[in-house]
């Protein structure tokens, strides 16, 4: 199954990150590849949602189960769609009032043998993007800082 794990420290407060990541209705306007989003239902614990993904001429909706533990922890859990399963987690960790350290997994397999093998090859790359794309979101909602962002070995 390909996975790939994260810890980047940040310039912005966790519970700014956690809300960031947690508002999956907004996705289509910053994240590659992500076509749509439906949220079906979301309380301040847990959400349903559709989500339309693209690449090329591919296009293909899974819906998720949220789980979210303000300001410490959004799980995501595969309902339905293309993947045999998939697991997410995103970890929010405050360095102080305005700086975190975030630790990010995902972890998935699709049912379609192809698509496995498409994902093994791309999958770091497509990561690394989506990972850049929710920097620059928080720059553009929390303002950029002198103190950059760094990955954790």
């Amino acid at each position: 199954m390909p996975g790939i794990h994260e810890r980047r420290r940040l310039p912005y407060a966790a519970a700014q990150m956690f809300d960031l990541v947690a508002d999956v209705g907004r996705y289509p306007e910053f994240l590659p590849w992500i076509m749509a989003i439906r949220v079906r239902s979301d309380s301040g614990t847990e959400m349903i949602a559709d989500m339309l993904v693209g690449f090329s001429a591919i296009r293909e909706k899974f819906t998720s189960r949220v789980e979210k533990r303000c300001p410490e922890e959004i799980r995501v859990h595969y309902v339905d769609g293309p993947l045999r399963d998939l697991d997410n987690r995103w970890l929010f960790h405050p360095l102080g009032d305005n700086a975190c350290e975030i630790d990010f997994s995902v972890d998935f397999t699709f049912r379609n043998a192809l698509f496995q093998k498409l994902a093994g090859q791309y999958f770091d790359r497509a990561f690394r993007k989506m990972v850049t794309a929710f920097e620059a979101r928080a720059a553009e909602l929390y303002g950029s800082s002198s103190a950059s962002a760094t990955s954790v070995a």
